[in-house]
């Protein structure tokens, strides 16, 4: 697992070689999502566990950037769901192995009410990529932990890079401004390698000093919320954890009776200076933590470099690199990811193979 953490900034560079050539998208890759696309007000997202998470970043941004609904379902409930939920909606499912069963049975479903049908996997020989309509394979390579790591952040480029896609087509972004997002893309390999190892460090410090935590809470707003809630998954199939993911916004109306220094709250706490909603996100979140300090609560923050304001009401505070607003999620998730890793390692856990867990769940 921490090899492969490692080797995310690689396998983010060849998906986006891929996908693009310097910053211009590669039409010809996209041409069969086009075909998927045209003509559709609505996107339903099928997936399970890790793929959802990626599946509900694909939401905003798909509604955010290209101005389309979309509708994230969990696969194994989709075949049960109403055929009324959506009017003749563009059917994405996303998967690590392209075999799951129950995504594969959605996707299966989706066929049969005649939908369009897009795959994002890791594999693109598998069922699913050769049943959709269309295939876009992320380049992660072969990912041997049953945690999901590079797998994870490849789908989150791939689905970033097919809202940008949609909002060109649907004339919602300009040329230039496309570019202008796979450039920021671009830097992100570069940075995240060099971040790494400093992330190692700080985040296996912070866990050796949480060994005696029960549970975590995760919290995030808008973009970052499924990022929280990926955060909560790898912590429970990785250290056998409680750890729950919540909007920011709700801990107070429930979660928060959970506070007490045995259950400590992440925070993902990052800015993005050009954004207004990112910076009105980001006052709120900061007028929670000055409740959260008053509480005594075990605060761990994702901030944007430079940040001070939110350090100085956190315990501990683990900086990523300045960016816009939707490419934050990939750098967030990293120090997740570790903070799985080496609290399970504490715990003396083999987190490459979590109890009752598989890599690919082929039966239902």
């Amino acid at each position: 697992m921490l090899r492969e953490i490692f080797e995310q900034p690689a396998a983010i560079a060849d998906t986006l070689d891929t996908y693009s050539e310097g910053d211009c998208l590669r039409e010809e890759i996209f041409f069969p999502a086009r075909q998927a696309l045209v003509g559709k007000e609505s996107i339903l997202i099928a997936a399970s566990g890790s793929s959802r998470h990626a599946g509900q970043v694909g939401e905003i941004l798909f509604e955010d950037m290209a101005g389309i609904a979309v509708d994230v379902e969990y696969a194994s409930e989709y075949i049960y769901r109403s055929t009324q939920t959506l009017k003749d909606p563009c059917f994405l499912v996303i998967s690590q192995s392209g075999e799951t069963a129950d995504t594969s049975e959605a996707l299966r479903e989706a066929i049969a009410r005649g939908s369009s049908t897009i795959a994002i996997t890791n594999n693109d020989a598998s069922s699913m990529a050769r049943l959709a309509d269309c295939s876009l394979p992320t380049k992660a390579g072969v990912e041997r932990a049953v945690p999901a790591t590079k797998s994870f952040t490849t789908q989150l480029l791939v689905v970033s890079l097919l809202s940008l896609y949609a909002a060109r087509i649907r004339g919602k972004m300009t040329r230039a401004v496309i570019e202008s997002h796979v450039r920021q893309l671009r830097a992100v390999p570069g940075a995240m390698a060099a971040m790494l190892p400093g992330w190692e460090k700080q985040v296996s410090e912070i866990a050796a000093e949480l060994q005696s935590a029960e549970a975590f809470l995760f919290l995030g707003r808008g973009v970052h919320y499924p990022i929280a809630r990926e955060g909560a998954l790898k912590l429970k199939e990785s250290a056998y954890m409680q750890a729950q993911g919540y909007p920011t916004g709700e801990l107070k109306h429930g979660p928060n009776a959970l506070v007490n220094p045995k259950t400590p709250l992440v925070v993902l706490a990052t800015r993005d200076p050009h954004a207004p909603d990112s910076l009105l996100r980001y006052e709120k979140t900061v007028n929670l933590l000055r409740d959260l300090k008053k509480q005594s609560a075990q605060v761990i923050s994702i901030v944007t470099e430079g940040d001070e304001q939110i350090a100085a009401l956190s315990r501990y505070t683990i900086a990523v690199p300045h960016c816009a607003e939707y490419v934050a999620p990939l750098y967030e998730v990293v120090p997740l990811q570790l903070l799985a890793y080496f609290t399970a390692i504490n715990r003396g856990i083999d987190v490459d193979h979590p109890r009752n867990l598989t890599k690919a769940v082929l039966s239902e």
